[in-house]
């Protein structure tokens, strides 16, 4: 059962604890699904993709499926080992010990609060256009009010219960796909039949070579192709949630990613086609709104299909990454890394409302102090989140490399899925990492284009936010140092249902 596995300090039949078997795999599927947001996320990107490697954009998001694939493979494993909502936070305690583990909780809770704002402010957005109120869209006021609304809605729902945060889900996904698929046909088909107004090109199998480029374009673009993968590991934190907590979760993360991998490259081919890489080159600058240009061009009076899309898109991701936010702070109160009252769970819903509405509350008013600066501001935030996504999807495939050491040399699927897959994934991701701080040091690279302590803004919010963990990490051990005095372990196979892990 997954409490007894977290840090055991709770028994496993308490009335008060997350809700056991409340959804199934497909549910589970479904919210890893919807918090990368895979709509928007293909929105915001694919113009600079396409401006960085023309033609080759859907080989460029294959390539940023593979340490995505890795790091899935982490999670697998180490949720077969340790059933804890706290994920990452948990594992990386157990492998690598506290002062790492709580830097990755943190790293998880922060990319929570620096996202859910923007994505609630791109569904209202949205909604408004697709509904012809784009006055309102311009009207600050009017959009921010109805984006914190939207915050506070989705929250409740978070905390009403995971069965009513899953039904919601699957509508949303179910609309966000179809829509999408809506659009990829019609798009194919007038590239082929030669009625885009743009100057469309036929597809071709060699745009799925990531290498077409050359080297610095494909290092740049996976900058941002990686990054449209974020998200899927929600499935994992509802472990304690789901039925089959020991295999299902990690499974439905896996699947996550391969289900992205075809919906990405499939919208690729299609926008690249219709539009030609020279329109999205000259307007890479606009982000998601060069979808909602192309929605009209593409689906004429039927624009508001794709509008949807990208609006369900931004409000199911706005409720799905509240969870992974809110879990990891219940598990790291229920260790002692966090007062108390975060690790409270409602006895009614049986979810972790206190750790929720927190994150909300926290996440609204980033949203709103944040735009106060500019609207830029807010986009320099979300550039940051490539740091702290970098930073605890490496930790993760490292711990899982470390936890699992023992055993790496038992069988070659050990060593090759347990072991060297997730250490290729951390490694590709700590490049990434490198190479983010590297371009984000340079103001001109960030949205606003403005110098910060003469660094970029994105950078000085990732120091920032990092500086800030460390000191409440300390501050937290100085006052309650319990959690400090864990050790790290090893994996033991007898620990998922007394059969190895190689089975």
């Amino acid at each position: 059962m997954a409490v007894e596995n977290a840090g055991n300090t709770a028994p496993t039949d308490r009335p008060t604890g997350l809700k056991a078997n409340a959804i199934g795999f497909v549910d589970a599927l479904v919210i890893g699904l919807n918090s990368t947001s895979p709509a928007y996320s293909l929105a915001a990107v694919i113009g600079p993709v396409v401006a960085l490697v023309g033609i080759y954009a859907p080989g460029v998001m294959f390539a940023s499926f593979v340490p995505m694939l890795l790091i899935a493979s982490a999670f697998y494993y180490l949720n077969k080992v340790d059933q804890d909502c706290g994920t990452t936070f948990s594992w990386v305690t157990r492998a690598m010990g506290p002062w790492a583990g709580w830097l990755g909780g943190w790293a998880i809770a922060m990319t929570g609060v620096l996202v859910v704002g923007s994505l609630a402010d791109v569904g209202v957005t949205f909604v408004l256009l697709a509904v012809g109120l784009d006055g309102w869209v311009d009207n600050t006021f009017v959009r921010q009010l109805l984006t914190v609304l939207l915050i506070l809605v989705m929250t409740a729902v978070c905390v009403i219960g995971t069965e009513l945060s899953a039904k919601v889900q699957n509508v949303l996904i179910l609309a966000q796909v179809a829509c999408l698929l809506i659009f990829v046909g019609v798009a194919l088909y007038s590239a082929y039949a030669g009625t885009s107004k743009y100057d469309s090109v036929d597809p071709a199998l060699s745009w799925l070579n990531p290498f077409g480029a050359g080297g610095a374009a494909l290092t740049s673009g996976l900058l941002l192709g990686v990054f449209i993968y974020w998200g899927w590991e929600s499935a994992v934190n509802l472990t304690e949630e789901v039925k089959d907590s020991a295999t299902a979760p990690g499974k439905a993360g896996l699947w996550s990613t391969v289900i992205l991998l075809v919906t990405y490259v499939s919208v690729g081919f299609a926008v690249v086609a219709y539009a030609g890489p020279a329109f999205l080159a000259d307007n890479a600058g606009e982000e998601e709104f060069v979808f909602a240009q192309l929605a009209g061009d593409v689906l004429g009076g039927w624009d508001w299909v794709l509008l949807l899309a990208v609006s369900t898109s931004a409000i199911a991701s706005t409720q799905t990454t509240i969870i992974p936010a809110s879990r990891t702070a219940l598990s790291m109160a229920r260790r002692q890394a966090l007062p108390a009252h975060y690790g409270h769970i409602s006895p009614r819903f049986r979810t972790p409302d206190v750790s929720t509405w927190w994150v909300a509350g926290i996440a609204i008013a980033w949203y709103l102090v944040v735009n106060q600066i500019s609207t830029n501001a807010l986009f320099d935030s979300l550039t940051a989140l490539s740091l702290l996504i970098a930073f605890y999807y490496a930790l993760t495939g490292v711990a899982c490399a470390v936890y699992y050491r023992r055993h790496l040399l038992e069988s070659v699927h050990n060593f090759l899925l347990i072991g060297l897959g997730p250490l290729v994934g951390a490694g590709l991701l700590a490049w990434l990492l490198v190479r983010s701080v590297t371009d984000m040091s340079d103001p001109a690279n960030s949205y606003s284009g403005d110098s910060w302590f003469g660094l970029g803004p994105p950078l000085v919010i990732g120091i920032g936010i990092a500086a800030t963990g460390v000191v409440v990490m300390i501050v937290r051990r100085l006052w309650a140092p319990a959690y400090w005095r864990e050790r790290p372990g090893v994996a033991d196979p007898a620990m998922v249902h007394g059969r190895s892990e190689e089975s």
